[in-house]
């Protein structure tokens, strides 16, 4: 969620990649674009015969829409849809240049799209989210568009769709180009590691790039620190006295006292140095929380000026350092190891990681994590006792999508920014001569896809030129 967004200058095309910087408002408005909200009854299975529905949300702007020009469509992801139209101000800063609708249409099951209402979650109506399903109410919505800004008594043509997503909804924006490719006539996918499956990776690489972005923005003391800092937390908190301490320190929203919160702090914790290195942006940004420019900086420089003499001072330094990513803005009275951002729904994600997008990540010595190999049959129990149930097909979603086999495909373009952990699961090297990489040498999580910045780098601003080049091939050839 971003606090500025760009303002497009009409008058000359080549400025499209400069910007005003105002405030952002949350909710509806965001700067001088505001979103009409729509809902469409689609089925909650499109893969059998039954009428039951249920309210899709989906945002359009049309402030740049002529009548003819296509829509820029964003596939959702894990999450409020509001909030990823606040962080994909590309869209905007171009829609001018190709008179363009904006859509973002929100993923099932996450914000208000909720097929079983505040029953969605159970696992009994949780078994209808999957990619396929979400794809398929993607492709309904756009058939609804068709319907109301492209089709007349003369002609019944296909409307110009290009998809846009990042990170899962970069993913999604991709497939949704392979598999209904007269639906959508190409895909800017960003950060989309759509090859981040079971054997088709190392699994300790993710964690890898994440220290090396602390290693790069932060030290090798940094690193240090947080490496050494998982057996200390492990040592404290075997006494009931420890756990109290780190409890009370680190202003632990829930009640904390076995085993089991401690499993559940570490994950947050590693959760907490993903996101930053993901979102490490080189201005303040909103997005997942608020954070600093160079947050993975200003966490290392934290962190490192303050004097540990002990274990317990260490940890408690340590959750000094974290309120960089935990209260930026001074206004948490606690915090919840539940969840490491409020506009995500995690709960729902970690039940797709656990029936279909399984992805191996592990660590070793080579990192700063705690170390631990990938167990995949652990996984699987850790699933099923959370929503019981497991992958018992973890190959599928490569048969699905077709793996590494995208020479079939076309249009699509996938941008990687290389200090972003997951790209280590995408698309870096030229496929064909329509499907193209596009490495960020210095980007982060869909850097591509913001609003224009005046501290954009050449990288960054080069990425987006050749996604305006390619979307304009694809509308000539449509």
């Amino acid at each position: 969620m971003s606090r500025c967004t760009s303002k497009f200058v009409r008058k000359n095309v080549n400025m499209i990649f400069k910007c005003l910087i105002l405030n952002l408002l949350w909710k509806y408005t965001f700067s001088e674009y505001t979103f009409d909200i729509k809902y469409s009854d689609v089925p909650v299975d499109h893969f059998t015969i039954q009428n039951k529905t249920f309210k899709l949300r989906y945002l359009i702007n049309g402030d740049y829409h002529v009548k003819g020009g296509p829509v820029f469509l964003y596939t959702g992801n894990e999450g409020n849809i509001f909030m990823f139209a606040q962080n994909t101000g590309f869209m905007f800063d171009i829609a001018p240049v190709f008179n363009a609708l904006v859509v973002f249409i929100e993923h099932r099951y996450y914000g208000e799209s909720l097929p079983f209402g505040n029953q969605s979650n159970t696992p009994e109506n949780l078994r209808f989210l999957t990619s396929s399903q979400a794809l398929a109410d993607y492709v309904h919505v756009i058939e609804e568009l068709r319907k109301t800004y492209f089709a007349t008594i003369l002609t019944n043509d296909t409307l110009p769709v290009v998809s846009f997503g990042g990170s899962y909804g970069g993913m999604l924006a991709a497939w949704l180009r392979m598999k209904y490719p007269t639906s959508v006539i190409g895909a800017i996918a960003s950060s989309a590691p759509i090859w981040y499956f079971r054997n088709m990776i190392p699994c300790e690489k993710f964690y890898e790039i994440v220290t090396g972005v602390f290693e790069k923005f932060g030290t090798a003391q940094c690193t240090n620190i947080i490496k050494a800092s998982w057996e200390i937390l492990r040592n404290v908190t075997k006494t009931s006295s420890g756990m109290k301490h780190l409890y009370e320190t680190w202003r632990i929203c829930e009640t904390f006292g076995n085993a089991t919160d401690v499993e559940k702090l570490v994950d947050w914790l590693s959760d907490i140095y993903v996101n930053m290195a993901m979102t490490n942006y080189h201005y303040p940004t909103n997005f997942i929380v608020p954070l600093p420019a160079y947050p993975v900086k200003t966490f290392c420089d934290k962190l490192v000026s303050l004097n540990s003499t002990d274990p317990l001072s260490t940890l408690a330094n340590l959750g000094k350092a974290l309120t960089v990513y935990t209260n930026y803005t001074g206004s948490t009275l606690c915090n919840s190891i539940n969840s490491t951002s409020k506009y995500l729904g995690e709960y729902t994600w970690d039940y797709q990681a656990c029936t279909e997008l399984v992805m191996p990540i592990c660590s070793t010595n080579k990192d700063m994590f705690e170390t631990q190999p990938w167990d995949e049959k652990k996984y699987s129990e850790e699933c099923s006792k959370k929503y019981g149930v497991s992958n018992s097909r973890p190959d599928w979603i490569v048969s699905e999508y077709g793996g590494k086999n995208l020479k079939y495909f076309s249009n699509i373009v996938f941008s990687n920014g290389m200090m972003d952990p997951w790209s280590c699961g995408g698309v870096t090297t030229n496929i064909s001569s329509n499907i193209w990489a596009v490495n960020i040498t210095d980007g982060v999580h869909h850097s591509d896809l913001r609003s224009a910045d005046p501290a954009d780098t050449n990288y960054v601003i080069e990425a987006r030129k050749f996604h305006v080049k390619s979307i304009k091939k694809w509308l000539n050839m449509f």
